[in-house]
C-alpha cells in the first residue's frame, strides 16, 4: 500500500470497501432513494449528478426511476466496474470532486452515505463544494447525507468484528476534536497477516455545512434525521441528510 497516496485512494480502491459497506444493504439503499424521489418530486428526465458514486449503485437506481444521471467518482476500479452498466441515460467518469465538472448543467446533485469530509484541509472541502454548486444551474438542489457528529460521539463502539464472504473485518473507531478515525484490518486464511486500512472523517456539524453552503449559494431547506426521511435532531437521529437549493 503506497504512502503516498491520500488514505481514500487506498481503501476506496480495494474490493474489501465494497464487501464491507455496500454487499448487504441494497434494499435499505433502493427504498431510501424511492423515499427521497418521492418527496422532491423531480420532472421526468432530470439531470442528475452522482457525487462519489463508487460502483455506481445509487446512480442505477435513480436511472431507474426514469432520470438521466452522471456518476463521479475518484476511484479508476469503482468506474471501470460502474462504466459496464452506461447508456445513453447514465454514464461515469472518474473525476476528482475537487475539481471542476460541468457547469450549470444539473438539476440535482448527490453526496450520499457519508462520502465527504475526508480531505485534510478546508480549502479542498470548499473546493468540493464549489465543484458541486457550480454544476447545478440557478434552483437546482443538492442532498448531501452526512454522519450526525454529536449523535456519532454519543454511540461510538469503539471494536467490532464483522465477518462477510470468509474475510473478518476487526474495526476499532475513536476520535478527537475534530475528526472520527476508522482502522480496518481485513482477516482471511488466505493471508500471511492482515491488510490494514484507514478512515478519518471531519466532524462536521449543521452549522459547519450551513456556512460553507451558503459560501457557494446553497442555502439548507430542509434536514432528514435518518433514510426514513424523519426529522434531525441534534442527539437523537444518526444522520444528517440535507437539502440545498442553488439561489442564484
Amino acid at each position: 500500500m503506497s504512502i503516498n497516496r491520500e488514505w481514500f485512494d487506498n481503501w476506496f480502491d480495494t474490493e474489501y470497501y465494497h464487501k464491507l459497506y455496500f454487499q448487504r444493504d441494497d434494499q435499505e439503499a433502493a427504498a431510501f432513494l424511492t423515499r427521497l424521489v418521492a418527496h422532491l418530486k423531480p420532472s421526468a428526465g432530470s439531470r442528475m449528478l452522482d457525487v462519489a458514486c463508487g460502483k455506481g449503485r445509487h446512480s442505477v437506481m435513480l436511472n431507474k426511476m426514469g432520470f438521466n444521471v452522471t456518476g463521479i467518482d475518484l476511484s479508476q476500479s469503482s468506474i471501470a466496474a460502474a462504466k459496464t452498466q452506461e447508456s445513453e441515460t447514465l454514464q461515469f467518469f472518474t473525476h476528482d470532486m475537487r475539481q471542476p465538472f460541468w457547469i450549470n448543467y444539473f438539476d440535482y446533485a448527490f453526496n450520499l452515505f457519508t462520502s465527504f469530509g475526508y480531505f485534510k484541509t478546508d480549502r479542498e472541502h470548499d473546493a468540493a463544494i464549489r465543484t458541486i454548486a457550480q454544476s447545478l444551474h440557478k434552483d437546482g438542489l443538492f442532498v448531501i447525507d452526512y454522519l450526525n457528529v454529536h449523535y456519532a460521539e454519543d454511540h461510538l463502539v469503539h471494536t467490532a468484528d464483522i465477518a462477510i464472504d470468509n474475510y473478518n473485518f476487526h474495526i476499532t473507531k475513536w476520535m478527537d476534536e475534530s475528526h472520527f478515525y476508522k482502522k480496518i484490518e481485513v482477516e482471511h486464511d488466505a493471508f500471511t497477516e492482515p491488510h490494514v486500512y484507514m478512515e478519518k472523517v471531519a466532524k462536521f456539524s449543521l452549522g459547519d455545512f450551513t456556512d460553507m453552503l451558503a459560501f457557494q449559494d446553497l442555502q439548507i431547506t430542509e434536514v432528514f434525521g435518518d433514510y426514513d426521511l424523519n426529522r434531525y435532531h441534534i442527539r437523537n437521529t444518526p444522520r444528517m441528510i440535507m437539502v440545498a437549493r442553488k439561489f442564484r
